[in-house]
């Protein structure tokens, strides 16, 4: 959602209303899904979760907006350094992509891939944050 939103909306923004709209955007993002999977947990059952199990819940699933905090830091280290706000957006993306590279090299490394399959998976990973950055920058520089 972080990388998404820096796609989106990086370069059209501030740099300072672009981390609020990553937060804001990250936070109705995560409220409704936790929305949705503790209802969706109990629609058999006919009866509401108590408020122990949306606490750990909620608690459980924080790391979604938590994963946005060093792309976050990036943007606006990089804008308090001086670079525009356009290339801000890009080290905030780089720094997503390499967490993305990074949780995409863990989670292919708990299932157990090895070989070219790891390495599939992972620069999978990595190729998708590129593209997101490679469109993003088409769109801003060469559309508009």
């Amino acid at each position: 959602m972080t990388a998404a939103t820096l796609t989106a909306a990086g370069g059209q923004l501030p740099t300072l209303p672009l981390a609020v709209a990553v937060v804001v955007t990250l936070l109705v993002y995560w409220t409704a899904e936790e929305y949705a999977e503790l209802l969706g947990e109990h629609v058999d059952d006919g009866k509401l979760p108590g408020m122990a199990q949306i606490s750990a819940e909620l608690r459980r699933t924080w790391p979604m907006v938590t994963a946005s905090y060093g792309p976050l830091a990036a943007l606006l280290l990089v804008r308090l350094a001086g670079a525009s706000p356009v290339t801000a957006a890009n080290a905030g993306l780089a720094v997503a992509v390499m967490l993305l590279v990074y949780h995409a090299w863990s989670a292919a490394r708990v299932a157990r891939l090895r070989g070219p399959a790891l390495i599939g998976a992972t620069c999978a990973a990595g190729l998708l944050g590129v593209v997101m950055i490679l469109l993003k920058n088409l769109v801003l520089v060469h559309l508009h």
